[in-house]
């Protein structure tokens, strides 16, 4: 029997919790997009993150090195630009053991997230195996320029169309599938002499005749080279990770906590005005025996929906970003799926609503039966 009364009251409290939620239902509807929205903003910028830097990292290991030798001083994730490395390098790892293939590259970067590579053709497509066109195919002209498929979709671009960058025009001579290193291509020799930079490189690419020895040669030649910015390619791919960029990190932080208040102030709000709404119901609820416990329950619950349905919403809404951003803005920034942020930004989500019904349901639990049945 008491069995039966305690299933009884959970539907009777069920049924009065959505009765509420539906009794105003723009309110409803306002809390639940408010919640919606920080939802999607955590997702999207969590999505782009991984995203870009995904991107980022599966252009560079489609180069094929084994070992990637950058400028001194600097660091794994800093953008590079300009051309400090002596071409006289190449001679110099080409004579290292176990190095069957070396080249190099000046990179000019662009309009974040892009870059300029300026390549050997002939060195680079033996190590990376050649780039894959819908059209077109490499330089032959010292003008000539290539570029992936999304850029070509933002920018308008097919073979032959021209475009100025770098204080240059550019005939388009192919549209590969994906950029290997950069989005972008040009030959080596006309950026250098763009940037004034003849005989210097940015970057060089080693690859080795195993590649299990990439950790084992990086360390030798970080000795002879004298330079400690030499990183076997699963090393350097393995620094493309949201936590090892304190910037961005701290800014995906800095994002949640306003998602985090924009949650809070909007469920207290609606909450708050609810338990206004509501005084004479919650003084009926004390008088027929219902404790404070009961009282806040109800408020819990309700507020426990409406950050479910936000959530839900929300991961929806990302979807629809992710449409936009490849829609309008192809290959700029890319968005990525993150499952597991999804139980992370629901938490945040419930966590922050939680948090704003803390004060009305103060106020709730600590109303005075008499007031509030006289209350109109």
């Amino acid at each position: 029997m008491d069995c039966k009364s305690g299933v009884d009251l959970t539907i009777v409290l069920n049924k009065l919790i959505f009765a509420n939620l539906t009794h105003r239902p723009v309110r409803t509807l306002l809390s639940v997009l408010a919640i919606a929205v920080e939802v999607t903003m955590i997702l999207t910028l969590v999505g782009v993150s991984h995203g870009t830097l995904d991107a980022t990292k599966d252009r560079t290991k489609a180069i094929g090195a084994d070992v990637v030798v950058r400028p001194t001083g600097s660091s794994v994730m800093s953008s590079l630009s300009g051309a400090p490395l002596s071409d006289k390098y190449l001679a110099f790892l080409m004579q290292q053991p176990h190095v069957t293939a070396v080249t190099g590259v000046v990179a000019q970067s662009i309009q974040f997230p892009d870059s300029v590579f300026g390549i050997d053709f002939a060195a680079f497509n033996k190590m990376s195996g050649g780039f894959e066109y819908v059209t077109g195919r490499d330089p032959v002209n010292d003008d000539d320029m290539i570029v992936d498929e999304d850029y070509a979709k933002k920018h308008h671009l097919r073979v032959g169309s021209t475009i100025d960058l770098i204080a240059h025009r550019w005939n388009i001579s192919g549209i590969m599938q994906r950029g290997k290193g950069a989005r972008i291509a040009v030959k080596l020799k006309t950026l250098q002499a763009i940037e004034g930079t003849p005989g210097r490189l940015t970057m060089i690419y080693v690859k080795l005749d195993d590649p299990a020895l990439a950790e084992q040669v990086a360390d030798q030649l970080k000795t002879t080279m004298s330079d400690d910015q030499i990183y076997s390619m699963n090393a350097l791919l393995s620094a493309y990770d949201v936590s090892n960029i304190g910037m961005l990190r701290d800014f995906i932080d800095v994002v949640i906590f306003v998602a985090v208040v924009v949650g809070f102030i909007v469920v207290f709000m609606a909450m708050y005005t609810a338990v206004l709404e509501r005084t004479r119901e919650i003084g009926i609820i004390k008088a027929v025996g219902g404790g404070s416990g009961l009282v806040l329950s109800i408020l819990l619950r309700e507020t426990v929906l409406l950050a479910v349905g936000g959530t839900l919403l929300g991961i929806v809404m990302t979807y629809g970003a992710q449409w936009m951003m490849k829609r309008f803005e192809p290959g700029s920034l890319v968005q990525e799926t993150v499952y597991l942020w999804w139980a992370y930004a629901g938490g945040i989500a419930i966590v922050g609503s939680m948090l704003g019904v803390v004060v009305p349901g103060v106020k709730a639990v600590k109303q005075d039966v008499t007031e509030a049945l006289s209350y109109e």
